[in-house]
């Protein structure tokens, strides 16, 4: 079974958000008057083995977390500019537990559906219906992913995954290559806004504004 005792979460937020044009790192933008960052860490009352992966604006994000929480560790990309979220979940995974929850930084979450991905005992990826304007689309089938790609699928990947660490050892450059080795897995299906470019960001606001729901 896979419970916060034996998890360790993940939050990959090191990158620069260059496509949301707004000269902040997403993980800070501003969502109802709460950083989106403290936003998910609202729903991770439960866990107390999270690890943020920060690089672009790290002392802006520690800062604003510690003020809220104290017992978060922080893992270093330093290498943010040139690498993406596979790098940095790969530096977070020294040390870690026997399971992975990994969370991509600029993602928006339901908490009622969160609650059931949490509580789902085995391994999983989240889906969602797809909102974004340049998303990682997912073939899913009779409950079950098949494939992620940027091109072809039916749902969207918003970059939640509930893993075996031995699983996500891979050396490719983007986290949903490195998934693909592990699939057909088990969807859950969330509703959750990815904040990529200032169109999403529009509508993650619109959307937390009447009640997180689709």
């Amino acid at each position: 079974m896979i419970r916060p005792h034996n998890t360790t979460v993940i939050i990959c937020a090191a990158g620069m958000g260059t496509r949301l044009g707004i000269g902040t790192t997403k993980a800070l933008v501003d969502i109802d008057g709460i950083p989106l960052i403290l936003r998910q860490l609202e729903l991770l009352k439960d866990y107390d083995d999270i690890r943020i992966v920060v690089g672009f604006q790290a002392e802006r994000i520690i800062n604003v977390v510690k003020d809220y929480r104290k017992d978060i560790m922080f893992v270093f990309n330093y290498e943010y500019e040139t690498t993406g979220v596979a790098n940095s979940l790969r530096r977070g995974l020294l040390g870690a537990r026997e399971y992975i929850l990994s969370i991509e930084g600029d993602i928006l979450i339901n908490p009622d559906d969160f609650s059931v991905l949490a509580e789902y005992d085995g391994e999983c990826l989240a889906v969602t219906s797809i909102t974004s304007a340049e998303p990682i689309k997912a073939s899913v089938d009779t409950n079950v992913v098949r494939r992620l790609d940027r091109s072809n699928g039916n749902m969207q990947w918003p970059g939640i995954v509930k893993i075996g660490i031995e699983k996500l050892k891979g050396n490719s450059s983007h986290v949903y290559d490195v998934l693909n080795e592990c699939l057909p897995l088990p969807m859950i299906q969330i509703r959750a806004r990815e904040i990529d470019t200032p169109e999403d960001y529009e509508n993650a606001l619109d959307w937390f504004e009447n009640g997180q729901v689709d």
